[in-house]
């Protein structure tokens, strides 16, 4: 019981989210993401939260596609110096996409692990920035599937949280 107490205690609830902006010159796409984000810090090593997010990618020529996501994760911080830290989300997603204009929504998956970097401005303001991806995807958020490791642009986001 005591443990228990003294686990609540040190915990710290969060919220934030992040913004993720790519264009591929040589296929001429825009793609956009908005995706706030909440979660719960059990102590300085780690924590649970998920992210809602809204992708929209639109092609120079074609149809607009719009997609929806989940993306629960446990967040695993290996690395605090000063105000930065370092840490590794695992994360298991689950998205529906649909082109506007025509088909049916296409629903797909992730699970893999994100690292990231935050940086505390404040006690209870802070930022981040996730890049990469090493797992499985198979037709995630724009119907993209990959086994192994992503660098792509499509992969960096940035964003901020607040903890209370």
């Amino acid at each position: 019981m005591v443990s228990f107490v003294a686990l609540v205690a040190s915990a710290q609830v969060y919220v934030g989210g992040s913004f993720t902006f790519a264009h591929d010159g040589e296929s001429k796409v825009n793609i956009f993401e908005i995706a706030p984000e909440v979660g719960y810090s059990f102590n300085d090593m780690w924590g649970i939260g998920g992210e809602i997010a809204f992708s929209h990618m639109n092609p120079e020529a074609g149809s607009n596609l719009n997609a929806f996501s989940i993306n629960p994760y446990a967040r695993f911080t290996y690395l605090r110096k000063g105000i930065m830290s370092l840490f590794l989300d695992g994360s298991l997603g689950f998205s529906t996409a649909k082109y506007k204009d025509y088909g049916d929504a296409e629903n797909g998956v992730k699970i893999g692990i994100e690292p990231g970097v935050a940086i505390n401005a404040t006690e209870h303001f802070g930022f981040v920035a996730k890049y990469g991806f090493l797992g499985y995807r198979d037709k995630y958020a724009f119907g993209s599937s990959l086994s192994g490791l992503d660098f792509s642009p499509s992969s960096l986001s940035f964003g901020f949280y607040y903890t209370f």
